[in-house]
């Protein structure tokens, strides 16, 4: 009896159940992964933002750091241009000095003959005062229009502020060339501002020769020179009465100016008095002139022009100078003008 062929069922349960499961994997995997895929973004993004605001703050942080840099590069570029600016000056000076001496070493003979010329001339005049002192009638008084000029010494003491510079500053230059002019010759020339700032830096402390070269220097640097100011005249005053006094000297200020800032005019010619001290015969360490300039009297702020002029009246009358005050006929900001009338 044959046997039957057992009949194969393809899609069994078996079958279907493993299917069916592996289907159900496929899709477990595929929900998970579609679950997890928000989170991965979320913490992607998390990430990035944090990048962008550290790179902000980094880039916030460099930009400061330029600009702090910038400033002092430009700081450093102007100590630079100043000290290229000082550096020139020195080395002018310096060749000046040098050309002095190399032309006083070439005119040794030359400045013998002169000392012996001197020389002579001093004891001629030494004759001649022994005979004027043998007639006290004839008394002769040293003035030009008044105001003694007498001394071996002068320091020019200017107002540098920004009325004077733009309304009177080539007249300030004709009218020092002029208070000059009247000392043809003395020991020494000294010149600063109102706030005691030297002319000539590397003269602090020391006098000026007075030659014809270092009067048109003065002159010339005049036009250029614009040092701070604060219009008042009593730092420049006590600075040179300070620094230039001696008992054996006979010195006289010229204080230029055409305003006074301070509140305090009293306290301003008591300051003077105090440093300018008389002696027991009443006269000053050192005399001071005035010359007042009138840049200010037709301006809203005109009383300093008016405080100025009392001002120096008071303390040219103290300390054995005179007061000069200029107006509009002396040529005033223009450069003519006729000539100081002391």
């Amino acid at each position: 009896m044959a046997r039957e062929r057992r009949q194969i069922e393809i899609f069994s349960l078996s079958f279907l159940d493993c299917i069916c499961c592996a289907f159900g994997a496929i899709i477990l995997l595929f929900v998970l992964s579609k679950f997890s895929e928000p989170t991965v973004i979320e913490k992607v993004r998390t990430d990035l933002r944090a990048d962008i605001i550290r790179m902000e703050e980094e880039r916030h942080e460099i930009r400061g750091q330029t600009v702090l840099l910038d400033r002092e590069l430009t700081a450093k570029r102007v100590v630079q241009s100043q000290s290229r600016q000082k550096l020139a000056r020195l080395q002018g000076d310096l060749t000046a000095i040098e050309g002095e001496f190399a032309a006083s070493r070439d005119d040794a003979e030359v400045q013998n003959i002169i000392e012996g010329r001197m020389a002579r001339a001093l004891q001629e005049l030494t004759e001649e005062m022994k005979k004027l002192s043998l007639a006290p009638r004839k008394r002769i008084d040293r003035r030009v229009g008044g105001i003694p000029v007498d001394s071996e010494y002068i320091i020019f003491i200017i107002d540098t502020s920004g009325s004077m510079q733009r309304a009177a500053w080539v007249t300030v230059q004709n009218k020092i060339r002029e208070t000059l002019d009247i000392y043809p010759k003395v020991k020494g020339i000294q010149v600063m501002n109102d706030m005691g700032e030297y002319m000539f830096p590397h003269y602090r402390g020391r006098w000026i020769p007075d030659t014809s070269r270092f009067r048109n220097r003065i002159v010339d640097t005049l036009r250029t020179w614009f040092p701070f100011s604060n219009s008042s005249p009593v730092e420049g005053i006590t600075e040179a009465i300070r620094t230039y006094y001696d008992p054996d000297l006979r010195i006289s200020l010229y204080v230029f100016g055409d305003e006074y800032s301070g509140k305090n005019m009293q306290g301003a010619i008591e300051a003077v008095d105090r440093i300018n001290r008389a002696d027991k015969q009443g006269r000053r360490r050192v005399r001071i002139h005035a010359v007042g300039f009138p840049t200010v009297l037709d301006d809203p702020r005109g009383i300093t022009g008016v405080r100025f002029a009392t001002l120096m009246r008071a303390l040219c009358e103290r300390n054995g100078g005179a007061y000069v005050g200029l107006n509009q006929s002396h040529g005033l900001g223009t450069g003519r003008g006729i000539r100081i009338r002391f």
